[in-house]
């Protein structure tokens, strides 16, 4: 169909011509590395990036040249790695700057409406600075090997230690600190300094810790790591740490410790299920500062876009720990009544890969609140992934995410006698998971593995 160039009416304005401003990485490269328009290709590797924050793009671009190698000229029947190298942490180690005091697009990308930095969006480039971290560690330099395919498997806590302020520099900073035959640790730290100048142990606003798995990409199997020799004290102190919570989550998925837990939880179990039967049986008599778990929940969809992948084809873990966050804040201040303040993420499980064009459902609900502490009190949130597939009528959890949150002060003290409700479940089947999660988190506080 031939297109009309002139306007349909005398007086209306010409079209309005939008230009890409990159080209299409799988067309024929042009003539010189500018293509048409005078833009710059982008290498294969670098695509999905443009769809992220800057911070995740510029990762991600760190990872180009080991991936270009595999993706834009791989050797046929490349080998694996042979040979296993001994690595430092400091050979790991990353960092990177947000200029938020002099970039003000920067700072704008990243504020929230508290003047603080979106906690969703800095999940993300988390996520990409911790694989970032992992492909450095896990890299051969040879071209002669396929490279690894590293995927995130949990996270073990993410810790918010102070605000994190949008209108001064941030920093953060990261390193391997523990390897598995096939799993990799990473420690990351979100340093923003004080004004005042203070030390720069008081700097730290976040902590966090990702576990990557590697996997062979070609058959998919497990695939050994490079090991770590730590160098400095405070290097051997981690890798112990490290350890320790490997072997705590290797007991977890045995049952080693569930026993010791096992009369206690049904004594609990039993008591929040009289509190519940109470709401279900007789709800004109049910505490009136207490509230049904199934009637604290949330739930949104979405179909995942190719514009959330990341360099694997896959969708970005980064991007569904935002969604998840976003849909926890929003059920934390449904129940509470107020604006909640964050806390931590206290684990999230990458069950299951997702793929563009799954039908994703995140579902969110108050799990329990604890209110010992009338100036900090917790509400505990899961939210849990879900890939749907109605063709099949199926559906499978791909992802759990477990957060902390409180009410931000400010917004407490507007309301006298604010108090948060206990959550109680109506099922049994509600009742044990309520007093699992507790004890989960009993059991790292008891172990001392993970310090807050």
């Amino acid at each position: 169909m031939a297109l009309n160039s002139s306007p349909p009416y005398p007086n209306s304005p010409a079209a309005i011509p939008v230009v890409a401003t990159l080209s299409s990485p799988f067309e024929n490269p042009p003539p010189s590395q500018d293509g048409p328009n005078g833009s710059t290709r982008k290498p294969i590797s670098l695509w999905p990036g443009m769809y992220q924050s800057p911070v995740t793009n510029a990762l991600w671009e760190a990872r180009s040249k080991i991936f270009e190698r595999f993706f834009l000229d791989p050797p046929k029947d490349a080998p694996p790695q042979s040979e296993l190298l001994n690595k430092t942490p400091s050979q790991s180690r990353t960092s990177i700057l947000y200029n938020f005091s002099t970039d003000y697009i920067l700072r704008e990308q990243y504020r929230d409406p508290w003047n603080e930095v979106r906690i969703g969006k800095l999940l993300e480039d988390l996520d990409a600075l911790a694989g970032t971290i992992s492909v450095k560690h896990c890299c051969d330099d040879k071209s002669t090997t396929r490279p690894l395919l590293l995927v995130t498997a949990s996270v073990d806590k993410i810790v918010l230690k102070k605000p994190i302020s949008v209108d001064i520099d941030l920093k953060i900073v990261g390193a391997v600190i523990w390897v598995g035959r096939s799993s990799i640790e990473i420690q990351l730290e979100v340093i923003q300094s004080a004004t005042d100048g203070s030390d720069i142990a008081d700097s730290v606003a976040l902590s966090a810790n990702f576990i990557f798995v590697a996997r062979d990409s070609k058959t998919g199997k497990a695939a050994p790591v490079n090991r770590l020799s730590p160098e400095t004290q405070r290097e051997i102190l981690l890798f112990e740490e490290a350890e320790a919570r490997n072997n705590l989550r290797k007991r977890k998925k045995g049952g080693g410790d569930r026993r010791e837990f096992e009369n206690g939880e049904l004594n609990t179990v039993k008591t929040l299920l009289a509190e519940g039967r109470i709401f279900c049986d007789m709800p004109a008599l049910a505490d009136r500062d207490s509230i049904l778990l199934k009637d604290t929940r949330l739930e949104n969809s979405l179909i995942c876009q190719p514009q959330q992948r990341n360099i694997h084809g896959r969708i970005f873990g980064g991007f569904l720990m935002h969604r998840a966050f976003e849909l926890a804040f929003s059920t934390a201040y449904a129940f509470a009544g107020l604006v909640p303040c964050f806390l931590e993420v206290d684990h999230v499980d990458f069950l299951k890969p997702v793929d563009v064009g799954d039908f994703l459902r995140f579902k969110s609900c108050v799990l329990y609140t604890e209110v010992q502490n009338p100036d900090q009190p917790l509400i505990n949130i899961e939210v849990v992934a879900h890939v749907t597939r109605p063709e099949l009528r199926s559906t499978e959890v791909s992802n759990t995410f477990y957060f902390t949150f409180t009410v931000r002060p400010e917004a407490k003290a507007t309301k006298n006698g604010f108090r948060i409700l206990n959550v109680v479940p109506a099922t049994e089947e509600e009742a044990r998971h309520i007093v699992e999660r507790m004890d989960a988190q009993a059991l790292l506080s008891t172990k001392g593995v993970i310090s807050k």
